[in-house]
């Protein structure tokens, strides 16, 4: 499903390094490290009715990150929470927000792939735009099966949320040729990995079943959907799962920041048993009860 353009967007503020600037004045150097080699990490936050969604889940993991990469002189948490609310409040949005916070290892003194050349500290991005779910939750989404694999840890390891998307965006241009809304990517075994952006879930006979976090994305709603079954009694297991399980299962959703829990209607041409069916309407209506309590106020 194409995102489209939200004239909302149009003149937002955006917070590079300690300054709210224009969107059509927003950069960053081009001895940046994000732009010399991917080096950088990232989260996708959300924001409901005034409060950002699971921030510290977010921040711990954006923080691991950037330890596993070695960063220095990362901001503390509290210099990025404040970054955030500023951008939030400069723009007006309190509801229907996606924020992109990135952080980069920072700008070189001359190009070159090592982190030595690094000395002003890490650069900080904070991108927030009106931006409803991005997929259909009630009709669903169709997918295929891409040819392209997950990286595993033996590559480069999926815990840290990196910036590195060549082979997610490779997959979803296939997705995009044969037509569909996403990708499956299997890991270097053959078995199912996730979607090009998203977690995947499937349901077989009164289970739940999703890939352990060994290729894919530890993704945080991954993690909540996994809390809420334990929580409300709905059998959960993180296993190895094939192609083939997931052609027969009786329901299959995605999950992530970007949509929350998206029905998967049809894969590789096989229509899914069942579209938003017992367990994945269950599901959604604990995760949203979930919200409200787990919003950090965007207010002092």
């Amino acid at each position: 499903m194409l995102q489209k353009f939200d004239p909302r967007n149009e003149n937002i503020l955006v917070h590079v390094n300690g300054q709210l600037v224009p969107r059509a004045e927003a950069r960053v150097s081009v001895f940046d490290s994000s732009v010399q080699g991917g080096d950088a990490v990232w989260e996708g936050l959300r924001v409901y009715k005034g409060g950002i969604f699971c921030l510290d889940r977010h921040l711990n993991r954006l923080f691991e990150s950037a330890h596993a990469l070695a960063f220095q002189n990362v901001p503390d948490r509290e210099t990025i929470v404040n970054a955030i609310r500023e951008t939030l409040r400069a723009n007006y949005m309190d509801d229907e927000v996606h924020i992109r916070l990135t952080l980069t290892r920072g700008e070189k003194i001359t190009s070159g792939m090592d982190p030595r050349l690094n000395t002003r500290g890490c650069s900080l991005i904070v991108l927030a735009e009106w931006k409803p779910l991005v997929y259909d939750n009630e009709y669903g989404i169709r997918v295929i099966t891409s040819s392209v694999r997950r990286n595993g840890p033996q590559f480069l390891d999926s815990k840290i949320h990196h910036n590195n998307l060549l082979n997610n965006i490779l997959a979803k241009i296939q997705a995009n040729v044969a037509g569909v809304d996403a990708a499956i990517m299997l890991d270097a075994n053959g078995f199912v990995a996730e979607l090009n952006d998203t977690n995947l879930f499937m349901v077989k006979d009164g289970t739940v079943l999703t890939p352990p976090a060994d290729v894919c994305l530890a993704g945080i709603t991954r993690g909540i959907v996994i809390e809420l079954c334990k929580q409300h009694g709905i059998p959960i297991v993180e296993r190895n799962l094939s192609l083939t399980e997931f052609y027969n299962a009786d329901e299959v959703f995605a999950t992530g920041t970007m949509g929350e829990l998206t029905p998967v209607r049809e894969i590789d041409g096989r229509p899914v048993k069942y579209v938003c069916g017992e367990f994945t309407a269950r599901i959604s209506k604990h995760f949203r009860a979930f919200i409200p309590a787990n919003c950090i106020s965007i207010l002092p």
